[in-house]
């Protein structure tokens, strides 16, 4: 049993498709901007924490 009730194959024709349909290159840019994005993320929260430590 895999992610709530799919399975491995299911997992894999799934990401079969995507590749199809968006191309490897495509995916490659789209899952670097997302590591971007949350690194810049976890970094405002980790300024956002060292504001409020300063404020008290």
């Amino acid at each position: 049993m895999g992610f709530g009730g799919i399975s491995i194959w299911q997992l894999l024709i799934i990401l079969a498709v995507v590749l199809l349909i968006f191309g490897s290159g495509k995916l490659k840019s789209l899952g670097s901007d997302l590591g971007a994005s949350l690194k810049g993320f976890k970094k405002a929260v980790k300024e956002e924490s060292k504001d409020e430590d300063k404020n008290e």
